[in-house]
């Protein structure tokens, strides 16, 4: 019999006490997590009291297993908006959400993601929750924290129509300050926010920026139904 390490079984504690996680099963939400993004898309940043996840809105979730954002992000977009979901893991099916099993780093990834996107062709918001398989070694983790981060913002620049909204997961370090400043050149309005169900002792914090800019000879419009 293998023996528990004593932080698995702190770990194990933790979690099964949880409150978010007591309330994530009373209320029906697959993860935690669906309530870290409850908070973001409520955060005044979206202006005018609104959301920034709206109905009719086209929706990627990045990194999306076990599913509690997707969710979340069908549920506001409802009937008339479009979710896609992509993450290495399975996730069993969920309504108005169309899940592809898949690497986002990798080729096969963006050209899947970019299929499922059509017809609408430019995307509303991009959320991204992924992080890389801990290491325990420091400098690792970072790096491979912040190249998803990166490769996400630039997905996201690709896809957003003019207006559109970016919520990324980041990690303190050394590429932090670095990531918001190029996130500010891309969006009219940028905030890095820690929600209340992140646990204090992570080091993990939400990029969200609103207002895409737009790249050079976009279009003027965003997806064909819906948008900020």
């Amino acid at each position: 019999m293998v023996k528990r390490r004593p932080s698995s079984s702190r770990w194990l504690h933790e979690h099964h006490n949880d409150p978010f996680v007591l309330k994530a099963r009373r209320e029906g939400y697959r993860s935690r997590a669906a309530y870290k993004l409850l908070e973001i898309a409520d955060h005044p940043l979206s202006g005018a009291g609104g959301r920034l996840l709206k109905p009719g809105m086209t929706v990627v979730d990045l990194g999306s297993a076990p599913g509690g954002w997707s969710q979340v992000a069908a549920d506001l977009v409802g009937d008339s908006g479009r979710v896609v979901a992509m993450d290495v893991l399975s996730m069993p099916p969920l309504d108005g959400v169309v899940f592809i099993q898949g690497d986002f780093l990798g080729v096969d990834g963006f050209t899947n993601l970019n299929e499922a996107i059509q017809p609408r062709k430019r995307v509303d918001v991009v959320l991204s929750d992924m992080a890389p398989n801990m290491t325990g070694i420091e400098t690792v983790d970072q790096t491979r924290g912040e190249l998803l981060a990166e490769t996400a913002h630039e997905f996201a620049r690709q896809v957003l129509g003019p207006g559109g909204t970016m919520v990324v997961k980041l990690f303190q370090g050394p590429g932090f300050h670095q990531t918001v400043r190029r996130a500010r050149a891309d969006f009219t309005r940028v905030k890095v926010i820690k929600p209340l169900a992140s646990r204090d002792r992570s080091a993990e914090h939400y990029l969200v920026g609103v207002g895409f800019r737009g790249l050079p000879n976009m279009p003027a419009t965003a997806s064909d139904d819906g948008g900020p």
